[in-house]
This record gives C-alpha cells, sequence and structure tokens, in this order.
C-alpha cells in the first residue's frame, strides 16, 4: 500500500444520493429544478445586464440588487449542475476537494445573501426615515465597503469550516444522503469527536439569523413608525411601495430556512425525503424569485424590461 493511502483519512470521492427514498422519482424531479435553475438564471441575468446597461439605475438601491443578483447566480451554481447530473445521468460521486469547495461556496454566498439583505433594509430606512441625506449617507464608497464586509464576514466565518473536516477520520461510509455537500450532512460521515463542528454550525446559523433579521426587522419598525406620520395617504402607499419587493425577497430567503430548520428540531421522525426536498426548496426559490419580485414589483426595472424586450420584438 502507498504511502499516500496509508496518510490519507478521508474517501478520494464522496457519492451524493440525492433524495433518499425518491430516487425512482429522480428524472420527474428533476423537471421543475430545472424549470427554476433556468428562470434564476434569466431573471438574474436580466437584472444584471439592465442595470448595469442603464446609467439611471445606478443608484445605491439599484447596486444592492445587483449584488442580490449576483449571489443568486452564484448559489444556484453552486448546486443546481451537479443536482441535475445526479438526477438525470446518476453521477453522483463528487471529490473530497470539490465537496468541500462547494460546501465553501454554499454556505458562505447565503451568509453574504443575507448581509446584502440587511444592507438592503438599511437602504430603505435611509430612503424613507432620512429622504435629505440619503445622498450623502449611501454614498458609493460607502456601498463598496458594504460590499466588501458582507464578503469579509462570510468568508470569515466559513473558512474554518474545509480546514476542521480535512481532520476527520470518514468511517461512516461515502454516501451522503443529500443532493449537495451540506456541511453537517459530510461531519456525519465523520469519527471522533464532532461536537465542535456540531456547535460552530449551529452558532454561525443563530448568529447571522438573529443578528441579521432582527436589524430588518428593527429598520422596518422604525421605517412603519415614519410612514404612518406622512400626511396623505397616497404619500403613505407609495412609501409603502418602495418596501414590497425587499420585503418580498426577505420573506423568499428566510421563511424557507427557518421552516427547514423548525422541521428539523420538530419533525425529526418525518421521512428524510421531507427535510431535503425542504433545504433544495431553500437553496432553489429565493434565486428564481427575486428577479420575478422586483421585475413586478419595482416600476423601473418593469420598464426596462419591457423596452428590452419590445425592441428585440421590433
Amino acid at each position: 500500500m502507498s504511502t499516500s493511502n496509508v496518510n490519507s483519512t478521508h474517501p478520494a470521492v464522496f457519492l451524493l444520493v440525492g433524495i433518499p427514498g425518491l430516487e425512482h422519482l429522480h428524472i420527474w424531479i428533476a423537471i421543475p429544478f430545472c424549470f427554476a435553475y433556468t428562470l434564476a438564471l434569466l431573471g438574474n441575468c436580466t437584472l444584471l445586464f439592465i442595470i448595469w446597461a442603464d446609467a439611471a439605475l445606478h443608484e445605491p438601491m439599484y447596486l444592492f440588487l445587483a449584488m442580490l443578483a449576483t449571489i443568486d447566480l452564484v448559489l444556484s451554481s453552486t448546486t443546481l449542475p451537479k443536482i441535475l447530473a445526479i438526477f438525470w445521468f446518476r453521477d453522483r460521486e463528487i471529490n473530497f476537494y470539490a465537496c468541500l469547495v462547494q460546501m465553501f461556496f454554499l454556505h458562505s454566498f447565503s451568509i453574504m445573501e443575507s448581509a446584502v439583505l440587511l444592507a438592503m433594509a438599511f437602504d430603505r430606512y435611509v430612503a424613507i426615515c432620512k429622504p435629505l441625506h440619503y445622498t450623502t449617507v449611501l454614498t458609493g464608497p460607502l456601498i463598496t465597503k458594504i460590499g466588501m464586509a458582507a464578503v469579509a464576514r462570510a468568508v470569515t466565518l466559513m473558512t474554518p469550516l474545509p480546514f476542521l473536516l480535512r481532520r476527520f477520520h470518514y468511517c461512516q461510509g461515502s454516501a451522503i444522503a443529500h443532493c449537495y455537500c451540506e456541511h453537517m450532512a459530510v461531519v456525519r460521515l465523520a469519527c471522533g469527536d464532532t461536537r465542535f463542528n456540531n456547535i460552530y454550525g449551529i452558532a454561525v446559523a443563530m448568529f447571522i439569523g438573529v443578528f441579521d433579521l432582527s436589524f430588518v426587522i428593527l429598520s422596518y419598525v422604525f421605517i412603519l413608525r415614519a410612514v404612518l406620520q406622512l400626511a396623505s395617504q397616497e404619500a403613505r402607499y407609495k412609501a409603502f411601495g418602495t418596501c414590497v419587493s425587499h420585503v418580498g425577497a426577505i420573506l423568499a430567503f428566510y421563511t424557507p430556512a427557518i421552516v427547514s430548520s423548525v422541521m428539523h428540531r420538530v419533525a425529526r421522525r418525518a421521512a428524510p425525503h421531507v427535510h431535503i426536498l425542504l433545504a433544495n426548496f431553500y437553496m432553489l426559490f429565493p434565486p428564481m424569485i427575486n428577479p420575478i419580485i422586483y421585475g413586478v414589483k419595482t416600476k423601473q426595472i418593469r420598464e426596462r424590461v419591457l423596452e428590452l424586450f419590445l425592441r428585440k420584438d421590433v
């Protein structure tokens, strides 16, 4: 036996099972997955093109939206191509290091999305509660710093995970009962003391969820108070209208995450495919629905999209 094999404590490849218990339906389940991925690609690429091409949309709100679209593109492309390969071609193998890279991107960009949603809440707070200071507060350099801070926080929190997972000996087999390399799904295959990984994973999830969501809610408390103080009903409606898309994006991101988390704790005896379908929905839904929400509810985006397609028809 070679020295490299003796020293290796992890398998060369993992096997992604897909959705345990529903293997016979994989080819059919792949159809809505493929449709959702196509919508996510088309929608987010269209948003990015419109924001890039139209100088009038180079404002804080749309720059944050461009960040969100970029994150959604990376997030969906990190998982969906491999999931479709599993469902359609039974290509279940994934290299150990490719698995760690997928896990890193998956969790890092989820954290970045949460940060950008928080930044968008701050944008709406300044726009409605401090309208006279909007252009002086949300400057280009500040937006750049917010974007860099979102990336730095995610990378800092997620960088330890691959190194923590490399130190384990994997004696529970190489089959991951999931569609992608999720941190805890990989940890379940490891031998030895995994308590630190469990605690670290829960602590990061709680920190991100509680911290970001608390400040988002606080921003909307101030926004609601400011809107209710407006004199006319038309002004209130207009102010609320500027927040509808962002509220929709928040619900699309946090609701599946909270439901999935609650199900893991309340319905532990539920069939494995229920939890995995919820986890996949959490990954698929925000990238697919965000462009639709902003395309329908944001007048400037809607007008640019119509102009784009009408110009093509001509």
